[in-house]
């Protein structure tokens, strides 16, 4: 498999291109616009990107055998603008060109499941898309996946566009039994569920600190001992959040696996009433529940109010390293950030490298 080479795009702090990696392939190159998660990158793949715009470099991209990367996908969000509202969604044409460009023998490019409902012309984006690799030549299909069914602890839906130009190849990819063989460990049998992912962790130190600590216990799980393979003794970004006073007098209210309706009238905000009148925002205000696997990981998790981003067992917001850890990135992994900001858009917006490894699996056979 080393001899397979990858470029990535969009690449970020290396989520996509680091299951790939750990799947085998040889990642010899890659673009980002961030200086800082260019940095992150080159600390977890081993060489930094080229930081530059995609429309400036696409005639730089080198010939390979795959290709892969999210183009930046807010206007695809389903709590977003659509396509015809936003020019960052043009982004998705530009990897469109380096594919025609580069004819890579693969090509795997990931985005949120809102993708699904943006429209050109009254045609879906992903079919639209389809029918122009299709006319280069490529054999495309489009994987609707959730993140639990690769071990990852998380509730995070995704689309993957694979094309290949192998006629006699379909794409199948694997599911929990299978990928549990291919991680060589049988006893991942189930969705990894938020105790599993986090117990093992200490509690925070003081706010803002960059210091290291101890873990509370040895591996507790199958999930965290893949997750500590090469950490040591110490883990990092296990810090304290910013929390104001009304967030932990929420926390106080919200029982694990609860929201913002738990929380009394007599001290809810005026927005959250407003909530509770409308309804139908699940993880707003949400509370993790230690039996079941979080939902989707985003930028805003030192937030309560933009997901489910409150600690199972603690009256806290989940710390940096948690959020790391349902998103299936190693310990041993601290990205590089020059703004707390900067750090949480990094790990938000990184694909899980469990299931990109999944996918990375299951395109081996279009190589052979």
């Amino acid at each position: 498999m080393t001899k397979i080479t990858v470029a990535g795009l969009f690449s970020g702090c290396g989520g996509l291109d680091f299951g790939f990696s750990q799947a085998g392939y040889n990642i010899v190159w890659a673009n980002e616009l961030s200086e800082d998660a260019a940095f992150s990158y080159e600390k977890l793949i081993g060489h930094k990107p080229v930081v530059r715009d995609i429309w400036d470099i696409i005639d730089e991209v080198p010939a390979v055998d795959v290709i892969v990367g999210g183009p930046p996908c807010q206007s695809f969000s389903l709590v977003g603008k659509r396509i015809q509202d936003d020019p960052r969604g043009q982004l998705v044409f530009a990897y469109l060109e380096v594919i025609q460009k580069v004819m890579p023998k693969v090509f795997v490019m990931e985005n949120v499941a809102g993708l699904t409902a943006s429209k050109i012309n009254g045609e879906r984006l992903p079919e639209h898309l389809k029918k122009q690799f299709e006319e280069l030549g490529y054999k495309v299909t489009i994987e609707k996946l959730i993140a639990t069914d690769y071990f990852v602890p998380q509730k995070r839906k995704r689309v993957f566009l694979i094309g290949h130009r192998n006629e006699n190849f379909n794409v199948v990819i694997p599911k929990l039994k299978d990928f549990a063989k291919i991680l060589n460990d049988q006893r991942f049998t189930k969705e990894i569920s938020v105790s599993e992912a986090l117990d093992d962790l200490p509690s925070p130190t003081i706010k803002g600190s960059k210091k290291c600590i101890q873990y509370k216990s040895s591996p507790h799980s199958s999930y965290s001992d893949l997750m500590r393979n090469k950490a040591g003794e110490l883990v990092s970004l296990q810090s304290m959040p910013t929390m104001s006073e009304k967030d932990r007098e929420f926390v106080k209210h919200i029982p694990p696996g609860g929201n913002y309706m738990n929380i009394p009238d007599s001290v809810s905000t005026t927005r959250i009433l407003k909530f509770k009148q409308t309804g139908g925002r699940t993880t707003t205000y949400g509370r993790l529940h230690s039996e079941k696997p979080a939902y989707t990981i985003n930028t805003y998790f030192n937030r309560p109010n933009v997901g489910a981003n409150y600690h199972h067992s603690e009256q806290r917001l989940i710390t940096v390293r948690e959020a790391m850890r349902l998103q299936s990135f190693p310990d041993d992994f601290t990205p590089i950030y020059r703004s707390q900001r900067s750090l949480h858009m990094q790990i938000g917006n990184a694909v899980p490298p469990l299931m990109a490894r999944a996918v990375a699996e299951a395109v081996k056979g279009c190589l052979k």
